[in-house]
């Protein structure tokens, strides 16, 4: 049987939208697809086009109020921004509920940047079908050395996953401190890392904080232990940053 995913953003013109037709495309024998907005408007012209121009199927696609889905059973319910993470918390009791975070490309109204992202998008839903192909719960067959490696190969992904060890659990703002780099971005990142099944997360209020998953297998753990023990100075900026941020009290996080 097909599990069940409806993504969610604001608009359901663009985002949502390109998911939808992502995931259909690249793995809808597995899935079945929808999307859906909190305040739907109608289908971004650029969001299709450059859907089109990759080879992707638009047929079908239109916005979608939230409330048409409401009373449907979903396995995954998958918000694109904060906005709509925080207003469907208890949308689709069950589902298992997964916040990405990407900016709205409509706000720029430019082909190359709808262009970005589609393949950020497709990027995250090729990790997010590697993750959850063989169930719900992260199993150890999952972790594939193409998966984590793919995950760890990004300057960023690694240095956060690095900090997030040696510091235990820390929140996106204290991540984003300690970067010096825009929340949308670091949040993109760091869903990179859940969807890999390197982190967990735990949500406190506003605030999303991320740790290393107590679960790893043992070679993945060697893995992350030996480059952490070998490149301490890819965190050594970072720390300086947390450092100067425990001094400013008002910066602090809740």
């Amino acid at each position: 049987m097909k599990r069940k995913v409806l993504f969610i953003c604001t608009a359901n013109s663009a985002r949502s939208l390109m998911a939808e037709a992502l995931l259909r495309h690249m793995a809808g024998d597995q899935f079945e697809v929808a999307s859906a907005g909190t305040q739907p408007s109608e289908p971004n012209s650029l969001a299709l086009q450059v859907l089109q121009e990759a080879g992707i199927p638009t047929e079908g696609l239109q916005s979608k109020s939230l409330a048409h889905f409401q009373n449907e059973h979903w396995d995954y319910v998958i918000t694109l921004c904060e906005k709509a993470a925080r207003e469907c918390v208890a949308f689709s009791q069950g589902a298992q509920q997964i916040a990405w975070d990407f900016p709205d490309p409509a706000a720029s109204n430019r082909h190359v940047i709808f262009s970005l992202t589609l393949k950020e998008l497709k990027e995250r839903i090729g990790l997010f079908t590697l993750v959850h192909q063989k169930g719900t719960a992260l199993k150890p067959e999952v972790y594939k050395p193409v998966t984590i490696f793919k995950a760890l190969g990004d300057d960023l992904r690694l240095a956060a996953l690095l900090l997030i060890r040696d510091q235990a659990r820390l929140c996106v703002c204290e991540l984003t401190e300690a970067f010096g780099l825009a929340q949308p971005k670091v949040s993109r990142h760091l869903a990179i890392l859940r969807d890999a099944g390197l982190v967990e997360t735990e949500r406190r209020g506003q605030w999303v904080y991320y740790y290393l998953n107590p679960r790893l297998p043992a070679w993945v753990s060697r893995v992350v232990d030996e480059t952490a023990r070998n490149n301490g100075a890819l965190i050594e900026m970072p720390l300086m940053q947390l450092q100067a941020m425990a001094d400013r009290p008002a910066v602090q996080c809740p």
